[in-house]
C-alpha cells in the first residue's frame, strides 16, 4: 500500500482543475491510494452526505471534489479513501455558515441539546476547534450517520477514520448528557475527576463503541469497503500491550487502537508516525512504534503514516524505505505540504512537490509503482440492539456457540447497539439482559440481529421472618 494523503485546507480539492492536477501529481509519484478529506468539520468535501457542503471561498460552486477524484483516480487504476474527522465539529474561527450544520443546531448554545464536548468547567474550545462528544448517544449517532450516507452515496474503496478519540489533555469527556449516563450506566456519584481510572476507562470504551458501529453498518451496506484509521504514536513507543495501557494515546486522547485491531473492527491501521529524524530519539521512535503495529496487527494491513511537512525529502525518502523494508504499506502527509521547506521557507507546492517525487522514485528510491489489490479480510459479524428500559448501554453482551462456549463478549453503546465482527460460521446464540436469541452466520457479512426488548424487573425485598417461623 503506497498512499497519499489529499487535504482540504489548500489547493488540491477545491476545483476541477486543482483536482486533475492532483491526481496527475499522484500517478506521477506512483502511489496506487488517495486519503481524500471528505468530512472536515461536520461538513463536506461533497455534494451527497448528510452534513452540509463546508464553508470555502474556494471551493467552486456546485462542484463535487469526491466524484471528481473517485473518476479520475479509478481511471488511473487508484484507490480513494473518503477521509473523515469523525468528532470534529467545526473551528471558532472559520464557522461553516449553512444553517444546517450541526453548530448551528446542537452547539454550544443549545443548552440540553448541545453536543459538544467539555472541560468540567464547561469550556469546550482546544485552541479553535470544536469537537463533539462521542459519550452523548445522538452525537454518536450523527457521527454514524455521516459517515454512512458517504458510503452509500459514494463509490468509495474505503473510508478513513481520523479523529476518532477525545482532544487531547484528559480533561474532557464533561458535558451534562455524558455525565448523565455515565451515572446512570455505573451507578457513580457526582462528578468523576479527570484521573479517576472507572471514568477514563469508560470515556475510552465510547470511541472503541463508535468505531465498532461505524464498521458494522459499513460492512453491512458496502462488504468490499476497506475500514481505516489514522492513529495516533504519542511519545516514546511501547515493547507490549501493557507499555501501551501507559502510552498517551491510551490513556490521554483513550484511543485503544490495538484493541481495534485485533478484534477485527478496522481492516488498514494508518500510523500517524509523525516523527523527524533530526530531533533525538525519533529515528528509534519510528522504527519502534512500526514494530509494536506490526506485533499488534490481528488481520490488519499496517502501514507508517510519515510526516512530509516536517521533514526532507531525502528524510521522508529515508523513512519509507526503513517501513517499508519492516513489512508496512506507507503514506506520507500531505500533497498540499510535501516538505518543510514548502511548509516553514516558502518553497512553491509544485516544486517541492517535484523535489520529493524524484527523492523517492528515482536513483534508486523506495517508491515504484506498486498494485494493491488486495481485499479486505473475510469475516462473519453480527449486528444487534436492545431496546426498552434505560440505560441502554454499558450492558453486556455475550456471543457463544451452539454448545455454549463463550465466542465474544462486548458492552451496548449508548444507544443500546452491540456487535462482534469476527465470529466463526454457524449459529450463534446472543446473551444480554437475561435474553437469549439464536442467529444461524451462514455466509460472510453482517447480520443483523432483531431488536431485543429489556424490562429490568426491580426484585422486592425478602419478607422479614417472625418469631417461631
Amino acid at each position: 500500500m503506497r498512499g497519499l494523503w489529499v487535504d482540504a485546507f489548500g489547493p488540491g480539492l477545491k476545483t476541477p482543475a486543482q483536482v486533475a492536477q492532483m491526481v496527475s501529481d499522484a500517478a506521477s509519484l506512483g502511489v496506487n491510494t488517495l486519503f481524500v478529506q471528505t468530512i472536515r468539520r461536520a461538513d463536506c468535501f461533497c455534494n451527497r452526505a448528510s452534513v452540509p457542503r463546508a464553508t470555502d471561498s474556494d471551493l467552486a460552486p456546485d462542484f463535487d471534489p469526491l466524484a471528481d477524484v473517485l473518476k479520475l483516480a479509478h481511471a488511473q487504476g487508484m484507490r480513494v479513501f473518503a477521509w473523515a474527522s469523525v468528532t470534529g465539529a467545526g473551528n471558532a474561527a472559520a464557522p461553516n455558515t449553512s444553517p444546517q450544520h450541526v453548530l448551528k443546531t446542537h452547539g454550544p448554545a443549545a443548552g440540553t441539546e448541545s453536543w459538544v464536548n467539555r472541560r468540567p468547567d464547561g469550556s469546550y474550545l482546544q485552541g479553535s476547534d470544536i469537537w463533539l462528544d462521542a459519550g452523548i448517544p445522538q452525537a454518536a449517532e450523527y457521527m454514524v450517520q455521516s459517515l454512512l450516507s458517504v458510503v452509500r452515496n459514494y463509490d468509495v474503496d474505503g473510508i478513513q477514520l481520523d479523529r476518532i478519540r477525545y482532544p487531547d489533555g484528559g480533561d474532557w469527556g464533561y458535558s451534562p448528557q455524558a455525565l448523565a449516563r455515565y451515572r446512570s450506566e455505573t451507578g457513580a456519584k457526582g462528578t468523576p475527576l479527570a484521573t479517576d481510572p472507572a471514568w477514563i476507562d469508560w470515556k475510552r470504551e465510547q470511541i472503541t463503541a463508535l468505531v465498532r458501529r461505524v464498521v458494522l453498518e459499513t460492512r453491512r451496506l458496502k462488504p468490499q469497503v476497506w475500514i481505516s484509521a489514522a492513529t495516533i504514536t504519542y511519545g516514546a513507543p511501547p515493547a507490549d500491550l501493557k507499555g501501551f495501557q501507559k502510552s498517551r494515546t491510551y490513556s490521554d486522547v483513550l484511543q485503544n487502537w490495538p484493541a481495534w485491531t485485533q478484534e477485527g473492527l478496522i481492516d488498514l491501521n494508518v500510523l500517524m508516525n509523525y516523527k523527524q529524524d533530526l530531533v533525538p530519539n525519533h529515528i528509534q521512535w519510528f522504527d519502534d512504534w512500526n514494530k509494536f503495529a506490526l506485533s499488534v496487527r490481528g488481520k490488519a494491513e499496517v502501514a507508517a503514516g510519515t510526516a512530509l511537512y516536517l521533514n526532507s525529502p531525502e528524510i521522508s525518502r529515508r523513512q519509507m524505505q526503513r517501513a517499508l523494508g519492516a513489512g508496512l504499506g506507507w503514506v506520507g502527509y500531505a500533497y498540499r505540504t510535501p516538505g518543510v521547506d514548502v511548509y516553514k521557507h516558502g518553497q512553491s507546492q509544485p516544486k517541492g512537490f517535484e523535489v520529493l517525487r524524484r527523492s523517492l522514485t528515482q536513483n534508486g528510491g523506495p517508491l515504484t509503482s506498486t498494485t494493491w489489490d488486495v481485499t479486505p479480510p473475510t469475516r462473519y459479524a453480527l449486528l444487534g440492539r436492545v431496546v426498552g428500559s434505560a440505560p441502554l448501554g454499558g450492558r453486556e453482551v455475550e456471543a457463544r456457540s451452539a454448545n455454549g462456549l463463550l465466542l465474544a463478549s462486548t458492552t451496548t453503546d449508548g444507544n443500546g447497539y452491540y456487535g462482534f465482527v469476527d465470529l466463526p460460521m454457524g449459529q450463534i446464540e446472543v446473551r444480554v439482559a437475561g435474553q437469549r436469541w439464536q442467529q444461524q452466520l451462514s455466509q460472510p457479512g453482517v447480520a443483523r440481529a432483531p431488536d431485543l426488548l429489556v424490562k429490568d424487573i426491580g426484585v422486592a425485598p425478602a419478607l422479614k421472618q417472625g418469631k417461631g417461623k
